[in-house]
């Protein structure tokens, strides 16, 4: 019997997005060429798959769409009360190109947060703790294991102090490995969660959500192979709360 070949994978059909929505995407926009669309994520805004939401931003993806073109494509994602910079591909050379520079860590991810109570020590250094994911009923976890735990992925976190009380600190943090909740997960390793994460940590006053902001990302150019880095600046209700410590 000759075997079939593989089924390919159809693109979902075209979501119709109100005016408002499209507006609301396009302002997210920080960079854009012939075969990247970078975008400032807020928070609140599930990247794929969110439940209670009209739209996930993959969907909003949409009003980018050429007639009869796919979407752009997430590279990565954010979770969804995290914001900052994420990246598209337009194309799907460009989205194979950059999966393969993501697996080969020739990404550079950059994020800002804040750590409570007090500050890390060493004031630099890194985290390398072995993860494994958790699903009670329909969420899911991420938990520090051993390294020989049959599930276990290997993640590492490297982390910079840039201001400290005695309170809290904040950091500069760049994940070398990409796990799920991964620097949420390693901070609260250290006794060290992130502010505002009622989920690995404790809510703040003050803070609605937890303070993860993803400042920079750098990769190299699918075409040109030039090196890009996009850039995020602080929200108004994160910078708002640095100021007030």
């Amino acid at each position: 019997m000759t075997p079939r070949p593989p089924r390919k994978l159809r693109e979902p059909a075209p979501i119709q997005l109100t005016a408002d929505e499209i507006a609301f995407v396009r302002s997210l926009v920080i960079y854009e060429d012939e075969a990247l669309l970078a975008l400032n994520k807020p928070a609140g805004l599930s990247s794929q798959g969110g439940r209670g939401q009209v739209n996930t931003l993959d969907e909003l993806l949409w009003a980018f769409a050429r007639p009869g073109k796919p979407r752009p494509r997430l590279i990565h994602r954010l979770d969804r009360d995290t914001s900052g910079v994420i990246l598209t591909a337009k194309t799907k050379p460009a989205a194979g190109f950059l999966g393969k520079a993501m697996m080969a860590r020739r990404f550079a991810k950059t994020y800002r947060t804040i750590v409570t109570p007090g500050a890390p020590e060493p004031p630099e250094g890194v985290i390398e703790a072995a993860m494994r994911r958790d699903e009670v009923g329909r969420e899911a976890y991420m938990r520090v294991c051993r390294p020989d735990h049959p599930d276990a992925e290997s993640a590492r976190t490297r982390y910079r102090t840039l201001q400290a009380t005695l309170a809290a600190a904040l950091l500069e943090v760049d994940p070398e490995t990409g796990r799920m909740h991964q620097i949420r997960v390693h901070l609260a390793a250290v006794d060290l969660p992130v502010a505002g994460d009622s989920v690995y940590g404790v809510a703040e006053p003050g803070l609605e959500r937890q303070f993860l902001h993803a400042t920079q990302l750098a990769f190299p150019h699918p075409f040109s192979g030039e090196r890009i880095a996009t850039k995020s600046d602080l929200p108004p209700d994160l910078a708002a709360y640095l100021t007030s410590l």
